[in-house]
């Protein structure tokens, strides 16, 4: 279930629109979340990542920021999908924009697209809808891989006060160590595995030489 949606301006976090699921349990920490989420808006900046996800409590934000600078955010249950809540956001992106593309910069004051929650709540419904979801699913599936968004812990990053782009960053260099040692690491299997078939009649030291050799030079190779 959606059980919020932000939207706000990235050059300066002014939050221009909400809508909030009625809840009588929900609304007793609803504050707390629109802080987490107007605490996030002014971490973003023009280089931060266009979509990620936050784990907060028993729930998950998502974003995405559009070509023109906005961010839409919702906070979601964790068994919600994750590929159909960024689907809610790039179809709120693409109505706001038909709405609000020329006068969103101009807003002075927070929430002055408020009415904007009328279509949020329309959306919602949709995204809902158990047989509307499975279509949407299925007309939708060039959306790009959503596996790939990285979930971050909340708290840690609001602890922290790092740029939402700098932690980025840090993710980007982890992935890509993550993904060089994951193919040094099947290079050397295959080469186990040929050097065994090879010389699989020869003695166990001619083998060992064979094996260490080979191994060697994939390491030196990737340092």
């Amino acid at each position: 279930m959606i059980l919020m949606t932000m939207i706000a301006r990235v050059s300066d976090g002014m939050p221009l629109s909400a809508s909030i699921h009625e809840d009588e349990q929900f609304g007793r920490d609803m504050l707390e979340y629109q802080t987490q989420a107007k605490q996030l808006f002014k971490r973003m900046n023009r280089i931060s990542v266009d979509r990620s996800s936050f784990i907060t409590g028993p729930y998950l934000f998502h974003y995405l920021i559009d070509n023109l600078g906005i961010c839409f955010l919702c906070l979601c249950e964790k068994t919600f999908s994750k590929r159909l809540a960024f689907q809610f956001l790039e179809d709120l992106s693409s109505e706001f924009q038909i709405q609000y593309s020329n006068s969103f910069s101009k807003a002075e004051r927070p929430y002055c697209f408020i009415e904007f929650d009328t279509y949020i709540q329309r959306a919602k419904k949709t995204y809902l809808d158990s047989r509307a979801r499975r279509h949407l699913v299925e007309a939708k599936s060039e959306l790009q891989d959503i596996n790939r968004i990285m979930v971050q812990n909340i708290e840690e990053v609001l602890e922290r006060g790092d740029k939402i782009s700098v932690l980025d960053d840090k993710a980007s260099h982890l992935v890509a160590m993550s993904q060089k040692y994951s193919k040094g690491a099947q290079e050397l299997s295959s080469l186990v595995d040929k050097v065994f078939k090879e010389y699989n009649n020869d003695s166990d030291e001619m083998l060992s030489k064979v094996l260490y050799g080979e191994i060697t030079a994939v390491l030196r190779k990737k340092t």
